[in-house]
């Protein structure tokens, strides 16, 4: 049942670049087009191309969102490590814990890969996503240190989100330790 027109609607706008990735989550980037989001957003169809410039646009906005939200997720758990075992631990919780790799996460995050691989702006939008984890570890490692063990928690989270039989966390937690000078 259509719901009435909103007058005032200050949220339009980002109620919209959530339901990207409500759309993205169910169809894939393939699948988000303007109506599929406008329905999703609850939005009038001309919502779209009053508040971002075309589909590129609204998606790479959107990828951006997914990116700073798991990103601050990230940063607050490392930030809240005092000592180096913490920070070791902090890493084994990012891997194995369901705090910012939820299955939802991974999926839009697999979809952001594939689509950063043929679309330069969204290449942009996972450096920077890499960085601000980088920059989260150097707060307990050193630079060369957080490279590698940024590239592990994605790697495990990918493999932990597909594998039948994945690590569990005291083997996570021994990787983590042969990596850490």
């Amino acid at each position: 049942m259509p719901t009435s027109p909103r007058r005032y609607d200050p949220d339009r706008r980002a109620r919209i670049l959530r339901a990207v990735l409500d759309v993205i989550a169910q169809h894939g980037v393939a699948g988000a087009t303007h109506r599929r989001i406008a329905a999703a957003a609850d939005v009038p169809l001309g919502s779209m191309t009053y508040h971002f410039a075309g589909l590129d646009e609204v998606l790479t906005e959107a990828f951006t969102l997914l990116a700073d939200t798991v990103s601050a997720r990230f940063t607050e758990r490392l930030a809240a490590a005092a000592t180096p075992d913490e920070a070791c631990e902090a890493v084994v919780d990012l891997i194995v814990d369901e705090s910012w790799a939820t299955p939802r996460t991974m999926l839009l995050s697999y979809e952001l890969y594939a689509f950063a691989a043929r679309n330069p702006p969204l290449r942009r939008v996972m450096q920077d996503w890499m960085e601000k984890s980088r920059a989260a570890l150097r707060q307990h490692f050193a630079p060369d240190t957080a490279k590698v063990l940024d590239a592990l928690i994605e790697g495990l989270s990918i493999h932990r989100s597909v594998d039948p039989e994945p690590m569990d966390r005291a083997h996570v937690r021994a990787v983590v330790a042969r990596l850490i000078p």
